[in-house]
């Protein structure tokens, strides 16, 4: 078995394609059939199929792929032996919007200066597929804005519980009971689908039976506090996000009566023997950011 066989599988994982992972490793496709071939000679099954001409991990390829990633990291440790404390190379780091936005940038330009043999790549997602990409190895580090939780195969840090406020615009009702008349025609301006803070929220209404809301789905963050400034409606957001717009008083924070379940950040490595030098500086320079904004 060959260890470029099983960065081309990885690579497949990643991209969702051959043609992609031929794009991104310089191969023909050709070589990357050849490759995955070779690797299900070997295994003694497939480990792609396809169905409605999309490409599809068989059972097979999907118990592939935590092993895949742990014997690549073993060959990574293994030909960085001599320099396993030095910080390089490429770190990946997946993180929600809010706090790409709201905590990131000084902590990326600390780390940038500190360390510049270390090429970042930051991807955006929700709190659901930052975790699933950092267990299938596609990222070192997944941030994400969630409740509490416990994942056995993650090395956890809970880094501060995130105030969650109903914000409206500066000529619209101050308690969120004007929101909820029935003669409201007003929207609730939220982001995608799976966001944790919007799931939190959307409970709670089901729960206690609030409805008459349309909701409005918007991009970005960015967009949302535009469109809630407008008076279209409200929205439901980390208090990190709206800072700047509420001291500014661009927005206003919403009085309201209803009891939101708690939402904190958090910080996942997976569990692994060897950590990459600079998944483990970034998480020690996020960790000090933290305590410091804490003091």
């Amino acid at each position: 078995m060959e260890i470029r066989h099983l960065i081309t599988f990885q690579t497949i994982v990643e991209k969702g394609s051959y043609t992609g992972a031929a794009s991104k490793l310089g191969y023909t496709q050709s070589t990357i059939t050849t490759h995955i071939q070779a690797l299900e000679q070997e295994i003694g099954g497939e480990l792609f199929t396809y169905e409605k001409r999309s490409l599809r991990l068989t059972v097979l390829g999907k118990e592939l792929i935590p092993l895949a990633e742990d014997l690549l990291s073993t060959h990574e440790q293994i030909k960085n032996m001599q320099n396993v404390h030095e910080v390089k190379g490429v770190l990946k780091v997946a993180a929600p919007e809010s706090l790409t936005i709201s905590r990131l940038g000084p902590i990326i330009k600390e780390f940038s200066q500190k360390y510049p043999h270390v090429k970042i790549i930051l991807s955006n997602g929700t709190c659901g597929q930052n975790q699933v990409d950092l267990l299938s190895g596609r990222v070192d580090i997944a941030l994400m804005v969630y409740p509490e939780i416990h994942i056995e195969k993650c090395v956890h840090y809970t880094l501060a519980e995130e105030k969650i406020v109903l914000i409206g615009s500066m000529d619209g009702p101050d308690h969120f009971d004007g929101y909820k008349q029935e003669n409201s025609n007003h929207f609730f301006i939220t982001n995608e689908e799976g966001c944790s803070y919007r799931s939190m929220f959307e409970r709670y209404l089901v729960k206690h039976d609030i409805r008459g809301f349309q909701t409005m789905e918007l991009w970005s963050i960015e967009a949302i506090k535009q469109t809630v400034m407008s008076g279209l409606g409200f929205s439901v957001l980390p208090y990190i996000t709206v800072k700047k717009e509420v001291e500014a008083g661009k927005l206003k924070i919403l009085q309201h009566v209803e009891a939101l379940d708690p939402i904190y950040s958090h910080l996942l490595l997976k569990k692994k023997k060897w950590q990459l030098p600079a998944a483990e500086a970034f998480a020690k320079l996020i960790l000090h950011s933290i305590r410091e904004e804490k003091e």
